[in-house]
Formats: C-alpha cells, sequence, structure tokens
C-alpha cells in the first residue's frame, strides 16, 4: 500500500510538472478563458479562486474573498481535513483536493486565481506553480521562506504578467496613507530612525525539538504538510499553529508580524534593500553557566537592527530596530507616563528631526506625538484610501484579478511586498547567523554571528563576510519536491 501511494504521488508530480511547463511555454497563445491569464475577465464577471490552505487563515481569507460579491470560491485544498471541514461546509459546492499538484494539474482550467493560506516553507512553491499556469495570486505573510524565494517570486509576477497581493492587510488600511501624508507635509522633518516591536511570539519557541514521535491523525497528510522541508516523524503539538517557532517551516515572531508593523515605513521611506543587519537574541540557560542550543527553534526573543541606504523621502540612511518577545523601545518623552506606547503589545515609532509619530498593529490609529498635536492637524488627504481599509484588502485584489494585470492599483503586490519580506527575512538572517558554529584552530565551537554585523550584497543575494551564514538564504527542498 505505502509503495503504491509513493508511485501515484510520483505520478502526481510529474504529470503536474509537465502541465505546468506547457502552460508556462503556451502562455501566449493559449486563449484567456483556458487559463485565466493576463487580463482575464471571467464570463460571470466573478473571479473563480482556488483556496490552498482552507483551514485558520485560510479559512477567513476564501470568506473575505467570497464576502466581496465578486468571487465563488471553486477549489478546495489542505492537507488536514478536519481543519478545512468549516470551509468545506461553507462552500459545498467547491471541490475539494488533498494535494494541490493534483488540483493544479486536473482543474487549471476551471478557476483564474489561487488563495495561498499554509505554513510559511510552502508558499513560495505553491505560488510560482500558480503563477506559472497564469494564475492570479494572494498569498498569506510572509510572502516567502526564504530570501531567495521571495526574490524568485517578485521576478515571477512580472514574468507572467498576474495580479498578486500579500496577506498583509494593514497595507490596505488607512493609517499608512496618513502618516505619508503627514510626513510628506514635514509634521516631523526627516526620519533617520524608526522601532517597531511585538509581544509575539505566543508560540513555544527556543526549546529542543520533541523526541516523542506520535501517531499521525488519520485525517492529516503528514508528507504533504512537510512538503518541501526535511522529513522528520510527526511530533504532536505543531499543527496546526506552534510550527511558526521551527525554522524548518516557519520565520518567527519576524514572519508573523513584521510585515504588519513595517508596512508603514517601508511604505512612509520608500525603503527597499537593506544594506547590513545585526541580531541579539535571548538565552535559555539548561544548567548554571550552560546555555541550551537549540539551532532548530526561533529564540524566545530577539533585537534587530537594519540600515537601509537613503531614499527619494529621506535626507541620508535609515536605521530601523525589530524587537520582539516583549521587548520593547524606550518610551519617547513625549509620552505621558499613563498613555498607551504603540497599542500595548505591537507598534511603530517614527523618530524625525522635528517630532515623532506611531501607530498600533496594522499600521492603524496612527497618532502625533505629543498626543496633544493631534487635535490640530489640517493635512490635506491627497492619497486615495481602499474601502472598507484593511477589511478591503481582499475585494481589491479580487477587483484587480477581473480588471486584469497593471489596470488596478494594489495596496501589496509582489514588487511591495517582495522587498519588505526580504528585509524580515533579511533580520531572520542574522538571528539565525548567531547560532551558527564554527571551529576555531583548536576545534572548539565559537559563535562568531554573535558579535558581528552582516554586510549584504543585494544583487548576489548574498552576506559578504560570514559566508557560513548564507546557507539560509536558499534551502536545499526535500527530494522530490
Amino acid at each position: 500500500m505505502e509503495e503504491t501511494k509513493k508511485n501515484q504521488e510520483t505520478s502526481s508530480r510529474r504529470s503536474f510538472l509537465k502541465t505546468t511547463a506547457i502552460a508556462a511555454s503556451a502562455f501566449m497563445i493559449v486563449p484567456r478563458h483556458v487559463l485565466g491569464g493576463p487580463g482575464f475577465i471571467a464570463p460571470s464577471d466573478r473571479l473563480i479562486i482556488a483556496g490552498i490552505g482552507a483551514g485558520g487563515k485560510g479559512q477567513s481569507d476564501i470568506a473575505n474573498f467570497y464576502k466581496s460579491g465578486k468571487a465563488d470560491i471553486g477549489f478546495l485544498c489542505d492537507v488536514h481535513d478536519s481543519r478545512a471541514a468549516a470551509s468545506v461546509k461553507a462552500f459545498p459546492k467547491a471541490k475539494y483536493y488533498r494535494d494541490y499538484r493534483e488540483l493544479f494539474d486536473k482543474e487549471h482550467k476551471n478557476f483564474d486565481a489561487v488563495s495561498v493560506s499554509t505554513p510559511d516553507h510552502s508558499h513560495a512553491i505553491i505560488a510560482l506553480g500558480a503563477m506559472q499556469l497564469g494564475k492570479h495570486v494572494y498569498v498569506q505573510k510572509p510572502l516567502a521562506h526564504d530570501i531567495y524565494e521571495a526574490r524568485a517570486l517578485t521576478a515571477a509576477a512580472q514574468k507572467y504578467k498576474v495580479v498578486t497581493q500579500m496577506g498583509n492587510q494593514g497595507a490596505s488600511n488607512d493609517g499608512p496613507r496618513q502618516m505619508k501624508e503627514w510626513y510628506d507635509a514635514g509634521l516631523i522633518g526627516d526620519v533617520h530612525t524608526v522601532y517597531a516591536w511585538t509581544d509575539r511570539p505566543v508560540w513555544p519557541q527556543g526549546i529542543p525539538w520533541s523526541a516523542n514521535k506520535a501517531e499521525v491523525p488519520a485525517d492529516l497528510d503528514w508528507d504533504l504538510w512537510l512538503g518541501t522541508a526535511p522529513y522528520k516523524d510527526y511530533v504532536n503539538k505543531l499543527v496546526p499553529f506552534n510550527w511558526r517557532g521551527w525554522w524548518d517551516y516557519g520565520t518567527g515572531a519576524l514572519g508573523d508580524m513584521g510585515c504588519h508593523l513595517l508596512e508603514a515605513p517601508f511604505s512612509v521611506l520608500n525603503l527597499k534593500y537593506a544594506t547590513e543587519v545585526q541580531a541579539s537574541v535571548g538565552s535559555v540557560y539548561v544548567d548554571e553557566f550552560k546555555r541550551g542550543y537549540f539551532p532548530d527553534s526561533c529564540p524566545p526573543s530577539s533585537h534587530v537592527t537594519l540600515k537601509f541606504p537613503k531614499t527619494n523621502k529621506t535626507k541620508g540612511d535609515i536605521v530601523v530596530h525589530w524587537m520582539d518577545g516583549g521587548i520593547q523601545p524606550e518610551r519617547p518623552e513625549e509620552l505621558e507616563a499613563n498613555e498607551v506606547f504603540g497599542d500595548g503589545g505591537n507598534g511603530t515609532l517614527f523618530i524625525g528631526t522635528k517630532g515623532k509619530m506611531m501607530a498600533s498593529t496594522y499600521s492603524a490609529d496612527p497618532r502625533l506625538l505629543p498626543l496633544s498635536k493631534n487635535k490640530d492637524i489640517k493635512v490635506p488627504a491627497k492619497f486615495a484610501r481602499v474601502p472598507g481599509g484593511a477589511e478591503g484588502h481582499y475585494a481589491q485584489w479580487v477587483e484587480g484579478c477581473i480588471a486584469g494585470y497593471g489596470k488596478k492599483e494594489l495596496s501589496s503586490p509582489f514588487d511591495i511586498a517582495g522587498p519588505l519580506t526580504e528585509a524580515l527575512l533579511m533580520a531572520n538572517l542574522a538571528i539565525r547567523g548567531t547560532d551558527v558554529q564554527v571551529k576555531n584552530d583548536k576545534g572548539r565551537a565559537t559563535f562568531p554571528g554573535r558579535d558581528i554585523k552582516l554586510l549584504w550584497d543585494n544583487n548576489n543575494m548574498k552576506v559578504t563576510n560570514f559566508d557560513a551564514v548564507n546557507q539560509f538564504v536558499k534551502r536545499d527542498y526535500r527530494k522530490g519536491w
């Protein structure tokens, strides 16, 4: 039975890859109604979506696309049947698959767009497969697991001319637009420093991998869930959420909250690619003077500093500080003792030569400091708001897909989301670098990444002064993926 299953999976993979290659090579001559390519408008003016990842965040994503009133959920795909059950019940006409490759292989003529809401390590391979078939894509944040993947998806969106959106809803909030208007009006002068912080992780990190393997739930395809990641035996309390704290699958607190909190700095200051990064991380001691070494797990807390080159919105370089695990920057002097910093657990702070401004999660509730300044602000609006704000992020993508490539402005297309994601992953590069062991001339393990800053060659996507950390820029996929 096991051998038959493997043969079937191999056949499915080959068929999917063959179909993908044919679709990509014939892209310019196949009629739009067949592939739903650039500029495609469904006959009913409704977008037909295939939802890959139908439980958890995928469930709410799919529901919000449908809520737009302009989309139908044609297909659902999930490796964990019980997690997908609510979506299956909500959309009984949607055909259900477990393996996205089989779905793409058999049904690629029958849908226009794909939503990807899976663990981080599966984002890129599914999204790229969909784009190669000429499908518009919505991908949950972060866009990818590795820097290489993020760069590849950014390029693919332009190559295949499909409508793209990353699932950082705050990009559609009024907040980033409000702060851009304040900044462009000169209210806080020239920004040189930004802080972003979160109380995440709210899942275990800084722990050893469980040695107690468990029985795989009957309704979970563990091999498909692992996908590109190295094979490991199933353990309890990894699925459906705690995978976020393991490097093989997740991207830690940065992957979970970074896009939401750094969207505004990128938008307001036109940030692109960082040039250098350094990190310090929280330690876990397992005995007296014995620091735990858990390289598979993200650390319990971190402080990362990224430097970005001058942009057309600044007079010099910009330093961005990221803090997680409950660490926060020093409270601004302008805040009174009982006034909340950010939204309590999360926030973003801009420091300019003439003043400061801050916002909450999703760039919501922007405020100038001191808060008393907000009573008299009279800066005219010059950036169009997205109807519905953060909730309108979904309808914006649906409408963009119906209109066709390049016809409608989106808040987080991959040419914006790609560089933002790369910044987060570069911060993770520095975090992971603190656990890279290098043997000294006496054969003892050292950790040079804990004491240096990493210099980044953006064009070649590599760190130039600590080669050992470049292994994390592009990971090796499991054989067969």
